[in-house]
């Protein structure tokens, strides 16, 4: 099975590239999501990061409370650092044991969608890097339009992360998501059609 490194900057449009290459066939491992599911509620995951931060950021269900979460780490690369060092390696291990589910499964190729693929050290799970890049003013833009963030709390944000320009040398493909949607869906469809051909031979 062929393995996809999906990464991207936050607000770059990976969720977008990503929902392409399933509608092409792709099976996709949403790394977010397998993180949240391993910090439900009273799981070994979501007690070590109460330990760690306290119940403050926790809402009344015992879910985390996201925002509050957010402003203890994001202008604290320590808390940060700590955070991933909690959850990362659980995330790892499911990922694989997703990536076995679909091989015996005979999917052909998988996506790996994951924002920290290079920071959590994830790349050597991948047979090849997609990296969706956009120049930074679009990723304030969008973030300042989509979470309602003040150009300040989306600077913070990508400040937190590893800058695109960084990741472009980690890349083996990468994808301008600067224009519009339907330029991205042209390109994406034009990479997977190359990938078939690539594979195949």
């Amino acid at each position: 099975m062929f393995i996809i490194g999906l990464t991207g900057g936050i607000a770059s449009g990976k969720s977008t590239v990503s929902q392409v290459l399933h509608e092409l066939g792709a099976a996709i491992i949403d790394v977010d999501q397998v993180a949240k599911d391993l910090q439900q509620p009273h799981t070994k995951v979501w007690q070590n990061i109460v330990d760690k931060f306290g119940r403050e950021i926790l809402q009344e269900d015992e879910r985390f409370d996201r925002k509050a979460l957010g402003q203890v780490v994001f202008n604290n690369p320590e808390a940060l650092q700590m955070l991933n060092g909690i959850v990362h390696p659980g995330v790892i291990e499911r990922s694989y044991e997703m990536i076995s589910e679909l091989e015996r499964d005979g999917q052909n190729v998988a996506v790996l969608d994951v924002p920290l693929l290079i920071e959590a050290k994830m790349t050597s799970m991948a047979d090849e890097i997609w990296l969706v890049a956009v120049p930074e003013e679009v990723q304030i833009t969008r973030l300042m339009a989509r979470n309602g963030f003040t150009r300040e709390e989306a600077l913070a944000r990508l400040q937190s992360q590893m800058p695109l320009k960084d990741k472009r040398s980690y890349a083996d493909i990468i994808i301008d998501n600067s224009g519009s949607m339907e330029e991205t869906r042209q390109m994406v469809v034009i990479l997977w059609k190359e990938l078939l051909h690539r594979i195949a031979v």
